[in-house]
């Protein structure tokens, strides 16, 4: 009778576990309820946390996302304080996670984003006059101004510029880098193409300037700031062990994949003053194609369909 008993619980166990959707789902564990995240302060992990926040919502899970500097996001992450990290930018954070990965404190749960990429670039207009690679440069040095415009005092890129300067690279040795915040390069930038003026100037990618303005990234600059024009891969990590206790929401992390299109359009939103699941609702209105690939096989918090949910949600 008690073996007939155990058999009856574990069918009826795997029965309610099995969604209409497929899915070998019935809920996920209490603790998986709210899902806690960093953010390092740069809008780019803003704006994927916001497109996160929005389905997670929708899905009946809740984002808990903390401002943290990367090192002290990492930390946090390896004392089991945060569960997602959307912004693991490689090879830059490599040394971060070889560390972590010693300690056993991460799981990588998948790439997010590739593309991305953070070298020395020039208007279009310049490009078309014949700098197209860092070896260009010196032959146009008096329309530059003998100038390289970079970002705050104290940032890893200024540095490589300063070593390239400083090292005579390129023939620049005569050059000067002028440092200034970001908001005050660009604004720099935009001068210069008010007056279809020559000018050199760090860039990246995701970011809204790559919408402002027609740009051309130099090529040549491997030794300072890596191939493939400074590219770079995002990956999300999770702490060991969460995606074992919470497959269904891991699921959506590993499918939630991004392009530097979208990143650049929510980033300026965001910048804008927009906030940012208002800015990630909106964009997600307008793109339900998306939905499909990042949905595809999970379910809400409860086990019940996730796409149906999160389309109802957005009103779709």
């Amino acid at each position: 009778m008690k073996k007939t008993s155990v058999a009856a619980g574990t069918t009826l166990a795997i029965l309610l576990s099995v969604s209409v959707a497929g899915t070998v789902h019935a809920g996920e564990d209490a603790a998986c309820k709210t899902i806690r995240m960093s953010d390092p302060g740069w809008t780019d992990i803003t704006a994927t946390n916001g497109v996160a926040g929005v389905l997670l919502s929708a899905l009946g899970y809740e984002a808990e996302v903390k401002t943290l500097s990367v090192p002290i996001g990492y930390e946090a992450m390896k004392n089991k304080e945060i569960d997602v990290f959307l912004g693991n930018w490689m090879p830059a954070q490599n040394a971060f996670i070889e560390d972590l990965k010693k300690a056993e404190a991460i799981e990588i749960v998948g790439r997010n984003l590739e593309g991305a990429k953070f070298t020395l670039a020039v208007p279009s207009y310049v490009a078309a006059e014949g700098v197209k690679d860092f070896s260009d440069l010196q032959k146009h040095a008096d329309e530059f101004d003998h100038s390289i415009y970079g970002i705050e005092p104290g940032a890893p890129a200024n540095g490589s510029i300063q070593k390239m300067i400083d090292a005579g690279e390129f023939g620049l040795a005569d050059w000067k880098l002028v440092e200034s915040s970001e908001q005050a390069m660009l604004a720099q930038v935009e001068r210069a193409a008010e007056k279809k003026a020559a000018i050199v100037f760090l860039a990246w990618a995701p970011h809204p300037m790559n919408n402002r303005f027609e740009l051309t990234y130099l090529s040549g600059g491997d030794a300072y700031f890596g191939p493939n024009y400074g590219g770079a891969e995002v990956y999300t990590l999770a702490r060991t062990g969460w995606t074992a206790m919470c497959p269904n929401a891991a699921r959506l992390f590993k499918q939630l994949t991004f392009d530097i299109a979208m990143e650049n359009t929510l980033m300026g939103k965001i910048l804008e003053g927009e906030e940012p699941k208002a800015a990630a609702t909106a964009w997600l209105k307008e793109n339900p194609q998306s939905l499909g690939p990042w949905l595809e096989g999970v379910t809400t918090f409860d086990g019940a369909p996730g796409t149906e949910a999160v389309k109802a949600s957005l009103g779709l």
